[in-house]
């Protein structure tokens, strides 16, 4: 086997790692083009190896590049997610190094990454369900909410420290949305509902913290905190819930001109 038939072999073991779609197109012309150029050099009695193997990290180049830019295409919003997070990351890290009033070891940039890839991935699965716009933005808004909560409730807690049992009873609001929203299947008038009720329950458990905290404490400013912080939520709640209803209004009224 001479050594024009070796290199066009190697060359053609290097273009099959181009995705499909682009070595279907241009495959074969590449290769006629690799083997005109080796052919043309022989012929004029110069070396064939630099030539190869300049033509061979060319192609290595384009191939990383194509690769890339499918992969960049098809996971675009995991990239997305994985960047945010990596920006939001940043902030403690970069506040660490100017004041002593941010401490965070390394269990918590991992909490809070996961918790942040489990944010974005919750919302683009979820919003996938629906494409009007009130949808996504009813979904923007719960998953937000719930995002807060726990990260609140990990950091400083909504009734007292963090360490505080009654910090548990979130739990179970966030558990009436997340099993409200399975129920429903993520349709949007359930989705209305399930945000209802994951609103509703959480001014159960605002009461309960009121009176919880208040038969432990005698702060007034204190309770004042806790209801403007849960208020705060159940807004969020209740928000969340009228943009399902109005996407699942805007979806009857597409389904009545159909």
């Amino acid at each position: 086997m001479n050594r024009l038939q070796t290199y066009g072999n190697w060359y053609s073991v290097l273009l099959r790692l181009y995705p499909r779609s682009f070595r279907d197109r241009f495959a074969e012309g590449m290769k006629q083009t690799f083997n005109d150029l080796l052919r043309e050099r022989a012929a004029e009695k110069r070396g064939l190896f630099a030539l190869a193997l300049w033509i061979y990290f060319d192609t290595a180049t384009g191939i990383i590049r194509e690769n890339t830019a499918i992969m960049t295409r098809k996971y675009k919003n995991l990239v997305r997610i994985m960047l945010g997070t990596a920006f939001v990351l940043l902030v403690p890290l970069v506040a660490m190094q100017f004041t002593d009033d941010v401490v965070w070891g390394p269990g918590d940039f991992i909490v809070a990454a996961v918790l942040l890839i489990g944010a974005g991935l919750a919302y683009e699965l979820v919003s996938r369900k629906g494409s009007a716009t009130a949808y996504r933005a009813a979904v923007g808004v719960a998953v937000t909410a719930g995002l807060a909560l726990i990260w609140m409730n990990l950091a400083v807690g909504l009734i007292g420290a963090e360490s505080d049992p009654a910090n548990l009873m979130y739990v179970g609001v966030l558990a009436v949305g997340v099993i409200g929203a399975a129920v429903a299947r993520f349709r949007p008038k359930g989705m209305s509902r399930a945000l209802s009720a994951t609103a509703l329950t959480h001014a159960l458990a605002a009461i309960a913290a009121v009176v919880i905290y208040a038969l432990r404490h005698a702060e007034l400013e204190a309770v004042f905190v806790i209801v403007s912080l849960n208020a705060f939520f159940i807004a969020l709640w209740i928000v969340s819930a009228f943009l399902f209803r109005h996407a699942a209004i805007d979806n009857a009224q597409a389904a009545a001109k159909a």
